[in-house]
């Protein structure tokens, strides 16, 4: 298969813990941006916003002289604090500056929009954003006393590389991310963990908002997780407000994983080119692709993570894997995990819908709980770090 084109993309920079550069300068990959430690205002914005205070409360700041509503829209920061799904309002000042302090908040990421006079948008002052398959959003980062689990750390690093390929599935050009360990040698024969996002995320967003590879390479440094190849691939395979989107989205991705993702990878690295040399792990919808396309596709996987994802009725949907008397000789690993705040509201009932089937067949997997977030990256990055990456492979 040809390879139209592939960036290398080297996060290996290194963290240098002497240098407080902050406040959104961009110039070390440092793990509080939004401290003011300089007294600047970013570049090429009007005012400084957000400010990360040492006691984890953050100042929100908006300079919209004409406007006559501010809120902070509602979200994970919502979630964090407690506060439901009600907008969080901000106060004008006599200098036109719209300002708004919340917190503490534990330190974390969280993805936010402003709202100025019913219009939601990203924050014209931060500097942290992230782009998606939907309108791009802010980041706020809320530092504790060091590097957190998904900061860069001074220890080695992997590459992550991006290929560029075309589909005879969607008929045109797409894009599969792959991060390769520290030391990655071609000599030897790797496993291939294939990590989905959820709906209206880009391959990209596991590394940028997911920090998947600063988590491998602090889990290699830290001699928790089996060195691992990790291919991202766009799961986004048809309109996500398509009509039929649930009926099609789950045929069409299975096909272009098994006719170009895979080969794609195999053809490009030393893999192990077997089940137990594969996994497929995705949050949301990409744990949705990853329970009924993985589930049908022991040929492939023996090993799946499905992160706040389930089916409520599962008994119907994977009746096929359900009932297969031999099925916990085909899997190695079966990890379902979800945040605490999930397990307390609605997203609780299709995880609970699969791990009651899981149960009543007695098929050999485990669940877990955990983090302080909810159906957010919060607890994507907890799960990666603290559960499903330390224990894949672990059999082998």
């Amino acid at each position: 298969m040809k390879i139209a084109s592939s960036l290398n993309v080297t996060l290996a920079f290194l963290f240098v813990s002497t240098l407080c550069f902050g406040q959104q300068a961009n110039v070390n990959l440092d793990y509080n941006p939004q401290e003011d430690t300089e007294g600047l205002i970013p570049f090429s914005a009007p005012i400084n916003s957000p400010e990360v205070h040492d006691d984890q409360t953050i100042t929100f700041r908006v300079k919209a002289p004409d406007a006559q509503k501010v809120e902070l829209n509602p979200g994970a920061i919502n979630t964090a604090l407690g506060k439901g799904r009600e907008p969080i309002h901000f106060t004008k000042g006599e200098d036109g500056v719209w300002t708004l302090t919340i917190g503490p908040l534990p330190p974390d990421m969280y993805a936010y929009h402003l709202r100025v006079d019913g219009v939601q948008m990203a924050d014209p002052s931060n500097t942290q954003a992230a782009f998606t398959a939907m309108p791009p959003y802010s980041e706020l980062i809320v530092h504790g006393d060091g590097p957190a689990y998904y900061d860069a750390k001074n220890v080695p690093h992997g590459n992550v590389t991006r290929h560029v390929y075309h589909s005879d599935v969607t008929k045109g050009e797409r894009e599969l991310y792959v991060y390769t360990p520290p030391g990655y040698d071609p000599e030897k024969k790797y496993p291939v963990l294939y990590l989905l996002g959820g709906s209206g995320e880009l391959p990209s967003n596991w590394v940028y908002d997911g920090r998947v590879n600063f988590i491998m390479d602090n889990l290699l440094a830290e001699n928790k997780a089996k060195p691992m190849i990790i291919a991202i691939p766009n799961n986004q395979v048809i309109h996500r407000n398509h009509p039929q989107h649930s009926e099609l989205t789950f045929d069409i991705f299975e096909k272009e994983l098994r006719n170009h993702v895979i080969p794609v990878v195999d053809e490009n690295y030393s893999t192990i080119q077997n089940p137990e040399g594969r996994a497929i792990s995705g949050l949301s919808m990409g744990g949705r692709h990853s329970m009924f396309i993985g589930f049908r596709s022991l040929d492939l996987f023996a090993n799946f993570g499905i992160l706040s994802a389930g089916d409520t009725d599962a008994e119907t949907s994977l009746s096929h894997f359900l009932n297969d008397s031999e099925v916990n000789n085909k899997i190695d690993y079966l990890f379902v995990g979800q945040g605490t705040k999930e397990a307390e509201g609605f997203f609780n009932t299709r995880v609970q819908g699969l791990v009651g089937a899981l149960n009543k067949h007695d098929i050999e997997h485990e669940y877990y709980v955990g983090g302080n977030g909810g159906h957010d990256w919060s607890t994507w990055r907890h799960l990666l770090y603290y559960r499903f990456l330390p224990n894949l492979w672990q059999n082998n």
